[in-house]
C-alpha cells in the first residue's frame, strides 16, 4: 500500500467509494503498474536495459499467482488475483504497453494509437471491472471506450510536455491532413495554429469516446457507478478546457476547485441518472 500512496497519478487507489475490501487489491494493481512505469520511463538507462527489466518483472507475474515469490508487491497482487480470478492477461497487456513505451514515440494511424491504448488504458478498468464481480462483454467494451478516452484526453493536455520529451500522440495520419509529420512536431518546428485540424480530429475522436463510455453507467451497481460518473466528468471537462486553449503546445489545461465543485451536481445526476444524454462540460 505504500508504494500506491508514494504517487498521485489518476488511478482510484485513494477513492473513499472504493469498499475497504477492494482497496488492497487496487493498491497492489497499482503499485504492480507504477512499477513496471518506471521502469520504461524514467532514469537514464538505456532501452535494452529496460525492456530486461520490464521481462523480468513479467516473470514475477507470471509465478505470483502460485505464490512462488517474496516480492511484496507481487504477494499482495497474487492474492488480489486469487481472490478476486483478475484476469492476468490483463496484467501482461500493461507490460506490452510499457514495452511500447520505450521503443515507440509517434504512431502512424488511429489503429495504432488504439492499440496503444488498448493496453495501456483499458486493461486498468477491466481489472476494476473484474473486482466488482462485472464479467459482461458489454460492460468491458464501453469500460474500454472510456478508458481510452482518458487517455488520449490526458495526451492532449500533456502535449507541452511530451514532444519536448521527444514523443507524439497526434497520429501521422491526422497531421498529414495539415501537411506536417511527427518528426515536424517533436522537433519543435509547428505552432498550435499549424496543428489545428490534427488536434480537431484529436479531440472529435475523443469526445466520440466519452460518449461510448457513458453508456456502462446503467450496468454499473450505484457505489461505482457514482465513481466512475465522477471520472467520466472529470475527463470530460479536462477535454474541453483543453480544447478552449489557444496555444495547447506551451500552456496545460487546469481545473480550479471551483471548476470540480461545480461538476458535483453533473455528477450526481449522472449516477441517478445513468441513461441521460451527455454534454460537454462548461468549464
Amino acid at each position: 500500500m505504500r508504494i500506491a500512496q508514494q504517487h498521485y497519478e489518476n488511478f482510484p487507489t485513494a477513492s473513499r467509494l472504493i469498499r475497504r475490501k477492494l482497496r488492497p487489491a487496487v493498491a497492489a494493481i497499482y503499485a504492480f503498474a507504477r512499477a513496471a512505469d518506471d521502469m520504461a520511463d524514467e532514469g537514464d538507462a538505456p532501452a535494452n536495459k529496460r525492456l530486461k527489466q520490464i521481462d523480468a518483472w513479467e516473470s514475477l507475474l507470471e509465478r505470483c499467482a502460485d505464490g512462488q515469490v517474496d516480492h511484496p508487491v507481487f504477494l499482495a497482487l497474487g492474492d488480489a488475483i486469487n481472490a478476486f480470478h483478475l484476469p492476468v492477461e490483463s496484467l501482461h497487456d500493461l507490460l506490452i504497453a510499457f514495452r511500447m513505451d520505450v521503443s515507440i514515440h509517434s504512431y502512424a494511424t488511429r489503429d495504432e494509437l488504439m492499440f496503444y491504448c488498448k493496453h495501456s488504458a483499458n486493461p486498468v478498468g477491466r481489472l476494476m471491472l473484474a473486482l466488482h464481480g462485472i464479467t459482461d462483454a458489454k460492460a468491458q467494451h464501453y469500460s474500454d471506450a472510456l478508458c481510452t478516452a482518458l487517455q488520449l484526453t490526458n495526451f492532449w493536455q500533456d502535449l507541452k510536455r511530451d514532444i519536448p520529451n521527444g514523443r507524439c500522440y497526434l497520429t501521422q495520419e491526422w497531421l498529414e491532413k495539415a501537411g506536417f509529420s511527427s518528426e515536424d512536431v517533436i522537433h519543435g518546428e509547428l505552432s498550435s495554429e499549424q496543428l489545428r485540424p490534427a488536434l480537431e480530429e484529436a479531440y472529435a475522436v475523443t469526445w466520440e469516446l466519452f460518449q461510448e463510455g457513458a453508456k456502462i453507467l446503467p450496468l454499473l451497481p450505484f457505489r461505482l457507478r457514482l465513481q466512475i460518473a465522477a471520472t467520466l466528468h472529470g475527463g470530460m471537462a479536462i477535454l474541453q478546457a483543453t480544447t478552449q486553449l489557444e496555444d495547447p503546445l506551451n500552456k496545460r489545461p487546469a481545473l480550479s476547485s471551483g471548476h470540480w465543485y461545480r461538476l458535483a451536481g453533473s455528477i450526481l445526476v449522472t449516477a441517478l441518472r445513468p441513461s441521460r444524454p451527455l454534454s460537454m462540460e462548461i468549464v
